[in-house]
């Protein structure tokens, strides 16, 4: 057998024919320590063909219906193929628990090349334990045990369990909230990850595991960073942070958190020794009682960044300083009229910024009591939406109308753009439809990237000391956003 390193990168491939399977094998095998071979896709599939003129070590898979997968023929062929694989010479041959008795030809191969899997698609089965010890002791050479995560402690379960040498384990949550337990398999004991063309929930490329989360860069004991978020999938942070601690040679991971609510985020940053989290929607305000805020964090009334020092969580906000930065080179605010949409967190942080500046600031929201509310507790005027004609000079969005992947929606249907500038403090994507709108109507436009870089670098400061590399983080967030997007248009959602 091929020599693979630990932990590896298994790069999943999945292909409507034979031929087709067998040159996404090829170029998978060019990013990946170990590709997996999902016969049950293929129509006409064919053992020997596939394992034909490998270039690298391969998992042999063919994913029972009633295990998420796509066989349609009977239950013996599908376990003949399998055997075919195992005695072919494949690497490794995947075969279902609950089929393992079922598969005589197993009790011959003394557990060697076999990976024995379980797969939950519902959550966190309430067995987790008593399963993964029976599929251990099946004796085959890998147990691979797949669940759900809907939030992020299900993935805390999944740090109790530790092979017995030689036998090695593969232990996964599927969904966002389970990144972690593909991004950093080590923490996990598991013996490699799953990657590929969203073929499974929470999968990515073998690219963005390597380039943007620095897979196989870090150590099992690299400091844990985050972006606390629900959804998290738009955001560009991650690319930004990981940029900076590979340019700075720190042993550092950035990950994307979806968390359920406060407790969740707690929960998962006391199991994991989380050094510090950017915070966004919708948790800048929920996580305010349960950090030590900052002055201006404090006046706000939310917080974007948490730091963990001796045991207790700090909170700063970085989004009024980053707010103004990219402003101030545009205009000068003093004196000048700024409507602020929404009456959020966001809305907050930026009234406070632009009163503090000099401007003189309206909070306009379709809640006008939320928006009322804003007014009094930052010091600023409040009027119903929408803004009234020649009411603003500087238009702020601070809601997260038309935002990946909503990216039709404007706050403001509608709208008179009979101002000077309109800045949207959405960044994914950089040009929305209100600063589409907006320039057609001859105003002057500003993306929220700017803002996102600025903020990012006081974030970076706070948790290392040390601002990061100039433009490191400007260029990794344009790249991402360049390459955000789109599945594989040939992928097929399977599990995994």
């Amino acid at each position: 057998m091929a020599q693979i390193p630990f932990p590896a990168l298994c790069a999943v491939v999945t292909a409507p024919t034979l031929a087709q399977l067998r040159a996404r094998r090829d170029e998978a095998a060019i990013e990946a320590d170990l590709v997996e071979l999902r016969l049950d896709t293929v129509a006409d599939p064919d053992v020997a063909g596939a394992l034909e003129g490998r270039r690298g070590p391969v998992i042999v898979t063919c994913r029972a219906a009633w295990e998420g997968g796509y066989f349609e023929g009977t239950e013996g062929a599908r376990l003949a193929l399998l055997e075919q694989a195992w005695r072919a010479g494949a690497d490794f041959v995947d075969i279902e628990f609950a089929a393992w008795r079922d598969a005589a030809w197993v009790r011959q191969t003394g557990g060697q090349r076999l990976v024995v899997s379980s797969h939950d698609f519902t959550g966190v089965p309430a067995d987790l334990a008593s399963r993964y010890h029976a599929m251990a002791a099946t004796g085959a050479a890998v147990v691979k045990l797949a669940v759900t995560a809907t939030v992020l402690a299900d993935c805390v379960p999944l740090l109790a369990f530790a092979p017995t040498a030689p036998q090695r384990q593969v232990v996964l949550a599927m969904g966002a909230p389970g990144l972690i337990t593909r991004l950093m398999p080590q923490r996990f004991r598991s013996a490699w990850t799953y990657a590929g063309d969203s073929v499974a929930p929470g999968q990515m490329p073998p690219r963005q595991l390597r380039e943007e989360f620095r897979f196989g860069e870090v150590g099992p004991d690299a400091a844990l960073y985050g972006i606390v978020a629900n959804p998290v999938g738009h955001s560009v942070s991650p690319a930004m942070h990981n940029a900076a601690h590979r340019a700075d040679k720190r042993n550092a991971v950035y990950l994307p958190l979806q968390a359920e609510d406060a407790a969740d985020v707690l929960t998962f940053a006391d199991a994991f020794d989380l050094r510090g989290a950017s915070v966004t929607l919708p948790f800048k305000v929920d996580l305010l009682p349960h950090c030590e805020p900052d002055a201006l964090a404090r006046r706000v009334g939310a917080v974007n960044t948490l730091a963990r020092s001796d045991g207790t969580w700090r909170g700063f906000n970085t989004d009024v300083p980053g707010l103004l930065a990219p402003l101030a080179e545009r205009v000068d605010v003093t004196g000048l009229r700024a409507t602020i949409l929404g009456a959020g967190g966001a809305a907050r942080g930026a009234a406070i910024a632009l009163s503090s500046a000099g401007a003189h600031v309206t909070v306009c929201a379709r809640r006008g009591e939320a928006a009322r509310r804003v007014a009094a507790e930052t010091g600023v005027l409040a009027a119903p939406m929408p803004p009234l004609p020649g009411s603003w000079d500087v238009l702020v969005n601070a809601t997260s109308a038309g935002m990946h992947p909503r990216v039709d929606e404007t706050p403001w249907p509608g709208a008179v753009f009979d101002g000077r500038l309109v800045y949207d403090l959405i960044y994914n994507p950089r040009d929305t439809r209100l600063l589409r709108e907006a320039r057609a109507s001859g105003c002057d436009t500003l993306d929220g990237l700017a803002m996102l870089v600025a903020q990012a670098e006081q974030q970076f400061e706070i948790w290392t000391g040390h601002r990061p590399s100039p433009g490191v983080m400007l260029d990794a967030a344009v790249s991402r956003l360049r390459g955000f997007a789109a599945p594989h248009p040939d992928s097929v959602p399977l599990p995994s």
